[in-house]
């Protein structure tokens, strides 16, 4: 792993996302990552997905994708996912405050070292990631624990942006914290397992290819 400093060495991390498919389509190559180091990595996912506009699979989405969640994280090699029951695409609508007192909950009973989420903007624009992360900056600062944040850096974000009209928000090398070598070998099986929201979706598949073998990182406090 490079970038300015030496990455910390992770014992226990918690993933904070939105949507069941974050820890894996954004962060699963990193948790694989963390996971084949030796640490233990536990999810907190804020919604079921249920307002998707993809559905891939028969049945009742939410469901689907809590089955999925659950499927994803043990190819990920996560210990303990927990699943609450707020508003997919209207998180902005609970209060900042509510959602750390959910991570603290989770944090009570993994006790990280370390919180892992999407960077500073929500990294794909879009409000429930940009709200995720609010929560876990929130949380981090009283549970007295760094937040990693996951990041892209700015020239994959526009070919993105380019090609599907996205709003991809990428980082300058100057402002990115660790470049981390990945596999993407068990973040493509547990991708895979998301059959729901991943059989048709060729942002994320062209978003892989460009970032190749690489994933970033940012000090995010």
């Amino acid at each position: 792993m490079t970038g300015g400093t030496a990455l910390p060495r992770l014992e226990r991390v918690l993933a904070v996302v939105a949507h069941p498919d974050d820890e894996s389509f954004g962060l699963g190559a990193l948790l694989d990552t963390f996971v084949r180091g030796g640490a233990a990595a536990s999810v907190l996912c804020f919604t079921h997905g249920e307002a998707s506009t993809l559905h891939g699979r028969p049945g009742e989405l939410a469901d689907v994708r809590a089955a999925e969640l659950t499927s994803a994280a043990e190819v990920l090699g996560v210990t303990s996912t927990t699943l609450l029951d707020h508003p997919d695409s209207a998180l902005a609508s609970v209060a900042v405050a509510d959602l750390a007192t959910d991570i603290a909950d989770a944090a009570a009973r993994v006790a990280p070292g370390h919180l892992l989420t999407f960077d500073i903007g929500g990294v794909t624009g879009h409000p429930d990631h940009i709200r995720a992360t609010e929560a876990a900056l929130e949380a981090a600062a009283a549970l007295g624990i760094p937040v990693l944040g996951w990041a892209v850096p700015d020239e994959v974000a526009t070919q993105l942006n380019g090609e599907f009209g996205t709003a991809f928000a990428g980082r300058r090398a100057d402002e990115i914290d660790w470049t981390v070598p990945v596999d993407r070998s068990r973040q493509r099986k547990a991708i895979a397992a998301h059959a729901s929201q991943s059989a048709d979706n060729p942002v994320l598949h062209r978003r892989l290819q460009l970032l190749g073998d690489t994933e970033y990182l940012r000090s995010l406090g």
